[in-house]
């Protein structure tokens, strides 16, 4: 009897087993490794000094949970993706930056978290996402999170980590699921979460700051941006404003972080952010009531340390001194530093806390291969190969209308790559050269010349990047597993070289380029520059010290400024104007070609509605467009195809400049930048203006993001805050300014690259010169010879 109880038993349980397995969803996400939820992974070992990136299994990654539990005490993080959300797109990609670290940091166990989401058309069992800490391989996984963002957390080992810089590398390689064309490759894609990728400190002390140089590691926030909240009391009183203009400078320069934004307090300590810090600027009488405890020795000396708020237990950078002279001696003991000759030359343009590695600074004939613009050897499998370096272009650059660099390219490609393939070159995202392979059967290309226009160089940072399109047999069958082949295709050889010659040297003004690049031409002024601001209130002061932050970072060293009472006192010197547009003096519309009338109508309409349409006006718009559109539509297609097939614009038909017309912002425009030359010409005037001051505060800190401030460009930028795009006013006529000692080499290069802009004065000047050589010739000729 008890053996047929049992069997029932055993068969009820089968098929209740059965019913609940019919009941599961059917699952298509890739099978994962039997290990890869395990938490407690293996330590990484770190490399020995000189040696090459070693690699860890993929099992030494945790991945959580999308949902993270909370807890009672967070633990300290530092965001470490330097401009907010990061993108890995297309087959290939590679980003390494910079994250520094204090001394107590490096030494805390650490974890390091990314979160990340991919693209649905990536194919996870052939694409790959990696990582590395100081060149140790802390990871490779498979991409393969389309639904949601999935989380990575990997114990670092002891001893990883050093005090200062350490180096992050993501990189990743992805196929497509299903196509094999060249354009199914812009559908890939990886974003890193910059919310969800940081380094966590299992010691919350380690978030403490010790000494000057700890400024380094403040790091950004989850957004990408590091922010100087600046708290003080006396902040209306004049004697406050160029010390508080210079701290911003120097801090500026000390964190030295692609997204910068400094904003100004009166009473308050705001909470403790990341990437965030608080620096509190008085007397002890005036920061008393913030302070409970004030630093010893504040009464009767400078001082300038970071000390804890015991009501927060945040750390604030304190600046004190029995008066507002002894602050000023607390700030240069920070500042100056910094300080150099605005002529002494820098090789580098410092870079890495966003890009690795630095930028090299070019101002002559100058050779440099891959490997020494952070290049490496890579051998690629897929259809779209890109890779970027970068260099650093002088302010007085002047060789955008004739001059080459060139790309000495070694590079190899496989026999099944097809005639069509090409090879592409771009500068700051404009094509520049194209290079087309026109032979089968595979080939080796030792130093090949790729002639790269410098129509798209601009003073500051530039951006050079190679893409290889690759054409295959294989990709218009598209059989299974061609998308995730491993055969090498086309490899790029880190001994490639890039050729800058030299190139003509002189500056031009206006030439908000070399702004933003370099910070010209106040960089090189010598003396203070008249910081002309209409009201010393909170906004304006935070936009102030975020331009000035700004310019001291693409200068190399902070700007001497000096306030003055009364705009009529700067006279002819270079100066900066920041306040409201309708606060400005009447000079500075007139040097910046801006109109009056926009003194008083730009700036959102207050009711939001529309004003309706004139009918006179619509109706004189409408005959205009119909008798002169035919004949207008005609010229400008000319000119589209006489620019397309022979690179001539009508703009460089003509003998002078043209005249600057009078330039009236839209209301869809929350903030302009403009520069302009002294009423006599000497100096150089930039205007910073918005319609109010907290549009100013606003409109200042979205332009000083790197990805805004880098387009600066012309005489006139504005910022449109609601579609956050700018739009550029082209210069016209610019002044030289001579930056290099007298030569005739310089000048020859002068004289092309202003012969090349100014096309029909050149060929006046060949067609006289052809006149003249046909005179000396009739000339030479009726004395020679015999004569009847």
């Amino acid at each position: 009897m008890r053996r047929p109880v049992l069997l029932a038993f055993a068969l009820f349980a089968l098929s209740g087993a059965a019913i609940h397995a019919q009941t599961l969803p059917f699952d298509m996400t890739p099978e994962r490794p039997a290990d890869s939820p395990v938490s407690n992974t293996p330590a990484v070992t770190a490399p020995a000094d000189g040696a090459g990136a070693a690699e860890t299994p993929a099992t030494n990654v945790t991945e959580t949970p999308v949902v993270q539990p909370a807890t009672a005490a967070e633990p300290f993080r530092r965001f470490i993706l330097p401009n907010g959300n990061l993108g890995l797109a297309g087959e290939f990609d590679d980003r390494t930056w910079s994250v520094y670290l204090t001394p107590q940091q490096a030494a805390t166990g650490t974890k390091l978290n990314i979160g990340y989401q991919n693209s649905i058309f990536v194919a996870p069992e052939v694409s790959r996402l990696s990582v590395e800490v100081n060149n140790t391989r802390i990871v490779d996984e498979p991409v393969r999170s389309p639904d949601s963002v999935s989380d990575f957390s990997l114990d670092l080992p002891k001893g990883l980590l050093k005090p200062g810089s350490n180096l992050i590398r993501l990189r990743s390689s992805q196929r497509h699921r299903t196509d094999c064309t060249v354009q199914s490759t812009y559908e890939l894609w990886s974003n890193i979460e910059a919310e969800r990728t940081y380094l966590s400190f299992a010691d919350n002390s380690a978030q403490a700051l010790q000494s000057f140089d700890d400024i380094r590691a403040i790091g950004v926030d989850e957004a990408g941006f590091t922010r100087f909240n600046f708290v003080v009391p006396a902040l209306e009183q004049p004697g406050a404003t160029i010390p508080l203009m210079r701290l911003s400078q120097g801090l500026a320069l000390l964190a030295n972080m692609p997204n910068q934004a400094f904003s100004f307090e009166t009473q308050g300590l705001p909470a403790s952010k990341p990437g965030a810090m608080t620096v509190l600027v008085g007397t002890p009488g005036e920061i008393q009531p913030l302070l409970s405890s004030l630093p010893s020795g504040a009464s009767s000396a400078p001082i300038a340390r970071f000390v804890t708020d015991p009501k927060t237990g945040s750390q604030i950078l304190v600046l004190s001194g029995p008066t507002w002279q002894a602050i000023r001696t607390a700030i240069e003991s920070i500042v100056a530093p910094m300080d150099v000759d605005g002529t002494t030359r820098r090789d580098f343009l410092a870079t890495q806390r966003w890009r690795f590695p630095d930028a090299p600074f070019l101002f002559a004939d100058t050779r440099l291969s891959f490997s020494q613009l952070g290049s490496k050897t890579e051998q690629f499998s897929g259809r779209r190969f890109r890779t970027d370096f970068t260099v650093g272009i002088p302010s007085d650059f002047y060789a955008d209308a004739y001059g080459t660099a060139v790309i000495l390219l070694d590079a190899a490609y496989s026999e099944t790559v097809l005639p069509g393939s090409h090879i592409d070159v771009y500068v700051n995202g404009s094509i520049a050269s194209t290079v087309p392979i026109t032979s089968s059967g595979g080939g080796i290309l030792r130093h090949l010349p790729i002639n790269v226009t410098m129509r798209h160089f601009r003073p500051g940072l530039n951006t050079i990047a190679i893409e290889a399109i690759l054409e295959a047999e294989d990709d218009k069958v598209c059989a299974p597993g061609v998308t995730g082949s491993d055969t090498p295709r086309f490899a790029l050889f880190d001994t490639s070289e890039f050729h800058m010659p030299d190139f003509a040297r002189i500056g031009q003004l206006p030439n908000l380029a070399a702004l933003s690049g370099t910070g010209f031409p106040y960089n090189r002024t010598q003396g203070a520059i008249p910081l002309s601001i209409d009201r010393i209130d909170a906004d304006t002061l935070s936009a102030a010290a975020t331009v000035l932050g700004r310019m001291a970072v693409a200068a190399g060293h902070p700007i001497q400024v000096e306030t003055v009472a009364s705009p009529a006192l700067i006279g002819n010197r270079s100066a900066i104007f920041i306040g409201s547009l309708s606060q400005m003096p009447q000079v500075v519309f007139t040097q910046m070609n801006i109109a009056e009338a926009a003194r008083n109508t730009w700036g959102p309409d207050p009711g939001g509605q529309d004003g309706g349409v004139d009918t006179q006006t619509a109706f004189d718009e409408w005959r205009e467009k119909l008798s002169g559109g035919l004949w207008s539509g005609q010229i400008g297609a000319f000119e589209d195809w006489v620019k397309r097939n022979f690179d001539i614009s009508f703009s460089s038909l003509r003998f002078a400049p043209t005249s600057e017309s009078s330039f009236t912002p839209s209301n869809e425009a929350s903030l302009l930048i403009a520069q302009g030359s002294s009423p006599d010409g000497t100096g150089t005037w930039s205007v910073i203006a918005a319609p109010s001051g907290p549009g100013l505060h606003e409109g200042v800190e979205a332009l000083s993001a790197l990805s805004n401030w880098s387009q600066l460009a012309g005489h006139i930028t504005t910022y449109q805050r609601g579609k956050k795009t700018l739009e550029t006013v082209p210069v016209n006529a610019f002044n030289f300014v001579p930056s290099q000692p007298a030569s005739f080499s310089n000048y020859r290069l002068i004289a092309a690259n202003w012969l090349s802009t100014n096309i029909l004065s050149y060929a006046v000047l060949l067609s006289a010169l052809g006149v003249l050589l046909g005179l000396a010739t009739a000339t030479l000729l009726t004395n020679l010879g015999r004569r009847k």
